[in-house]
């Protein structure tokens, strides 16, 4: 029988509240079992990027990376917001340890291409390392990874967290019972995102493109789901989408959305 283990990605939007962040850790702390986390930006790049007035883009929520970008989310993303939040996790009695994907080759990954869009220093990600995942969490380590790869000649690249989190739990999936958690602003896939009541339990293939035709799933949750069905293709055990502070009913499955194959 496999052990457990939770990778739960954690969204900007609680990173970005010093109180809501903290609350958070606590209980993510307070699971038992091995975890891991994977963290995004929040607001605070683009913040500097102003600051610096260095000019943004994004495209379907996905942020353009220049050469001076770049330089800033690698700053933002693998330094202060990952150490800030490993020295909170230690805090709490965990043994967290901050990488990115860069660190020990722990992910290789190549920039993007696009037929029509150039992302500037975007990654996909090619592989990850789980057996170095494995043997860290398996010393009682809890990584901490930020949003940054590099490809095969040592460029970084800045890397969707979502994606990031759906290729650990794809690579742990032989050696692990995988739970996969995105923890976001929402209490689940909603059928209203207005109504925080109207939280869709289960999706599966068979309802989830009538939920996309019906325009009930769109936006930035579209690509979620597309990282959660995939996750499943390649064994992970399960997916749920649900609220950062509901975090202990979402790993026993009575909140949020549960993600299926039927």
């Amino acid at each position: 029988m496999k052990n457990k283990i939770y990778v739960i990605k954690i969204g900007g939007n609680v990173i970005d509240d010093e109180v809501n962040l903290a609350s958070f850790l606590q209980s993510f702390a307070a699971l038992e079992g091995y975890k891991i986390l994977v963290h995004g930006g929040g607001k605070l790049a683009t913040q500097m990027a102003a600051q610096l007035n260095i000019p943004q883009q994004m495209i379907d929520g996905r942020r353009i990376t220049d050469a001076a970008t770049l330089k800033i989310v690698t700053m933002v993303y693998a330094g202060y917001i990952n150490k800030n939040i490993v020295a909170k996790l230690n805090s709490h009695q965990l043994y967290a340890i901050g990488l990115s994907g860069t660190d020990g080759q722990l992910m290789k990954a190549h920039k993007r291409q696009h037929p029509t869009i150039d992302y500037g220093f975007v990654g996909d990600i090619d592989s990850v390392d789980g057996d170095l995942l494995r043997k860290l969490v398996e010393k009682n380590f809890c990584p901490v990874i930020a949003p940054i790869t590099a490809d095969s000649e040592g460029n970084l690249l800045n890397t969707n967290a979502d994606t990031i989190a759906q290729e650990i739990a794809q690579a742990l999936s032989s050696a692990f019972d995988v739970k996969l958690i995105y923890c976001f602003e929402k209490a689940g896939v909603l059928r209203d995102v207005d109504d925080e009541t109207s939280i869709i339990p289960l999706i599966t293939k068979n309802n989830f493109q009538s939920l996309v035709e019906e325009n009930i799933i769109f936006a930035g949750m579209l690509p979620k789901l597309h990282n959660a069905f995939a996750a499943l293709e390649k064994g992970v055990g399960a997916v749920t989408i649900g609220k950062w502070d509901q975090l202990k009913t979402i790993a026993n499955k009575q909140s949020g959305t549960t993600i299926a194959h039927e």
